[in-house]
């Protein structure tokens, strides 16, 4: 249990609105600017992998700027959720005052770079907080902010809907509540920015001459891919293959309300058990959930949705323990961790690039057409079957692999 000096809940809360700006980026706005404005997708789709790499490229950068900026830490935070909270408003609030496919990357290039410099910001304050704390603090400020960012997810996958209902005009709403969120964000974080006590940086290469943290980094690398993989593929997996279109939603939800359910779960485990082998655990669990993806066919949504409540219940072990045992390592040889974050967010991100580059021009060449109505050879169908369930099974043994290998007590 937390004290009430540890402030554990406003961790939760900003962690929910970095998820809930990450949300929309790949869900929300490409549906909106199709249906209001009228872009194609594969437009957007350009866009979107232009803006993945800009944000894999920035990240370290990003993680050198909050570093100079760490005895400012709090006034560059709310600077961030302003620009954050002002990109969302121009994203679904505002009409676009220039080409819309134009409006739509230039505020999205804000969201991300907002989002980016803020997580890596929260991410090296949690290395100071958690090791401020008594008992396992990483693993506890985890299992808090990682529950947080889950629910945010789950609430802004339902936000747009349920206030269309009520109120007309969805996504516009949702950018206002986005912003008032935000604002609460900023006043509940506020007396956690300090940085008194905290080593000045030693650079990226403390961490990248560390065997563990690079080792670490590695794992993150690799564990991230199945992941990226799925969720690239996911939408197509359940319109084309199950045949289930219009059940993307739900499931999606589904599947993050489980990971959100299952995080203090593996937090509390972890802290009883030791990381390690409780995510060692989770991992080959993840495995056994999801192989059961392939024998899947049209109108399997159901048996499919089991399989998002427990493949989701163990992606939650992977957004709480990874995160946390790097922010230990951190704590260890480079505690002021911004650049550090810095590169946990560029190797986390460097593979929806990578599954974005490769994945959809195989199923492009095998003849896969995108949409409800379209008439996929069985190849095509099966190709996408094995890119979206056995490539990511492949990976996380590679993953599993690495970590059992890894002496995570090295000094």
């Amino acid at each position: 249990m937390s004290t009430r000096a540890d402030r554990l809940p406003a961790y939760s809360l900003f962690a929910a609105l970095l998820a809930a700006a990450g949300l929309p980026i790949y869900i929300h706005a490409p549906k909106f600017y199709v249906d209001e404005y009228g872009v194609s997708l594969a437009a957007l789709g350009t866009v979107l992998f232009a803006l993945r790499l800009l944000d894999v490229v920035q990240d370290p950068l990003l993680g050198k700027l909050a570093e100079k900026l760490r005895n400012h830490r709090g006034i560059a935070v709310a600077v961030g959720c302003t620009v954050i909270a002002l990109a969302m408003l121009g994203l679904f609030a505002v009409s676009p005052p220039v080409p819309p496919l134009a409006w739509f990357a230039l505020t999205l290039t804000l969201v991300f770079s907002a989002f980016s410099f803020l997580t890596i910001n929260f991410y090296a304050q949690g290395v100071s907080k958690g090791s401020d704390m008594t008992g396992k603090g990483h693993l506890r400020l985890a299992r808090w902010r990682e529950s947080g960012a889950l629910l945010g997810v789950c609430v802004a996958a339902v936000a747009p809907v349920a206030l269309g209902a009520v109120l007309g005009a969805p996504f516009a709403w949702f950018a206002v509540g986005f912003a008032v969120l935000a604002l609460a964000s900023v006043l509940a974080m506020r007396p956690e920015w300090s940085t008194a006590g905290v080593p000045s940086s030693t650079g990226f290469g403390t961490v990248l001459r560390d065997r563990l943290a690079r080792r670490l980094l590695l794992i993150a690398l690799v564990n991230a891919a199945p992941v990226a993989v799925s969720s690239t593929l996911f939408l197509f997996f359940v319109e084309s293959r199950l045949d289930a279109p219009g059940y993307e939603g739900p499931l999606l939800l589904v599947f993050f309300l489980s990971a959100a359910v299952a995080a203090p779960f593996w937090g509390a485990m972890a802290e009883r058990f030791g990381p390690k082998p409780v995510l060692l655990t989770a991992m080959v669990l993840a495995i056994a959930a999801f192989g059961v993806t392939l024998t899947l066919g049209p109108g399997d949504w159901v048996l499919f949705g089991l399989i998002c409540i427990a493949s989701g219940a163990t992606l939650g072990a992977d957004l709480t323990l990874l995160p946390a045992l790097f922010a230990d390592r951190m704590a260890r040889i480079a505690p002021s961790a911004a650049e550090g974050f810095g590169l946990w967010s560029f190797v986390s991100k460097l593979t929806l690039a990578f599954a974005a580059v490769s994945l959809l021009p195989l199923l492009e060449q095998a003849g896969f057409e995108s949409g409800a109505g379209a008439q996929n050879p069985d190849d095509a169908l099966a190709l996408l079957a094995l890119l979206y369930a056995a490539v990511p099974c492949a990976l996380k043994i590679v993953a599993i692999a690495l970590l059992a290998i890894t002496d995570l007590r090295e000094a």
